[in-house]
């Protein structure tokens, strides 16, 4: 496993399950940094589906159309399967990065488990129901109570105790509720019960992620964020209440200030 840079971040959004927001937050996350003043590159994974890298390839041809200077990540697409074809393209965009947003493809993956390892805050993005919390942990049929951990637990918390002795630091481990407000009240309890009741055992953060909004999908062509709402078309109701859900989800990930000269404005 190849070293950390000690002056870059890594945040990693990984869940083996498809369809959860993940290279949706991923971005957003990036950009919401970018626009601080961070120093911010990413890297995709999934050269399958290849999500992040095409959401910024739009992004840099709506800069170029438009000539609007929007916040842009330098970013790459894990395209070489070597290993040493991934520590090449990691540690190119680890150079002069305060940090760096690592999307993980929709499943089991060699190098995604490298970068969870090498990761300093991990987020795991699942929708409130109890078929992605299955990815986490399992619960009782009838009682809703958690009876074990899932292989993917027990995989993350094995890689923080291997970072513990690698280095002494420690994976801040995220867990995002992303899409909430489709959820009937009942079920959304339960999710939440048994996730409050895992945390406790394997010790993750539970956090609010971003809403079940068209507004995400519609931005997608264009590679914009809700963070470029004012300069790309009107801000309704749904696109205030939006990033006001990305402002909740950035504070409560608790990443630290960039050491760019610039990083608080």
């Amino acid at each position: 496993m190849p070293e950390r840079p000690p002056h870059t971040h890594v945040i990693v959004f990984a869940n083996e399950k498809g369809g959860t927001g993940k290279s949706t937050t991923a971005v957003h996350v990036a950009i919401a940094l970018a626009a601080k003043g961070a120093r911010v590159a990413c890297f995709d994974l999934d050269h399958r589906q290849r999500t992040v890298g095409r959401y910024l390839d739009n992004r840099a041809e709506t800069i170029r159309r438009s000539g609007i200077a929007l916040p842009m990540p330098k970013h790459a697409t894990h395209s070489s399967q070597t290993e040493e074809g991934f520590e090449e393209t990691w540690f190119r965009l680890c150079q002069d990065a305060d940090f760096l947003i690592v999307d993980t493809p929709g499943r089991d993956d060699p190098f995604a488990r490298t970068a969870a390892a090498l990761s300093n805050t991990l987020v795991t993005p699942m929708n409130d129901s109890f078929v992605d919390f299955d990815l986490i942990g399992q619960v009782h049929p009838e009682t809703f109570q958690v009876t074990r951990p899932s292989f993917y637990s027990e995989l993350i918390w094995d890689a923080r105790k291997q970072r513990a002795r690698q280095d002494g630091t420690t994976i801040d481990w995220v867990v995002l509720r992303n899409r909430l407000q489709h959820i009937e009240a009942r079920n959304m309890r339960r999710v939440s019960d048994a996730l409050t009741q895992l945390a406790k055992r394997v010790g993750f953060r539970i956090i609010p992620g971003l809403g079940e909004r068209v507004i995400y999908r519609e931005m997608f062509p264009a590679g914009l964020t809700m963070i470029d709402a004012k300069e790309f078309g009107q801000m309704g109701l749904a696109h205030v209440a939006a990033r006001q859900e990305l402002r909740e989800m950035m504070a409560a990930l608790q990443l630290p200030e960039a050491d760019a000269p610039d990083a608080a404005a």
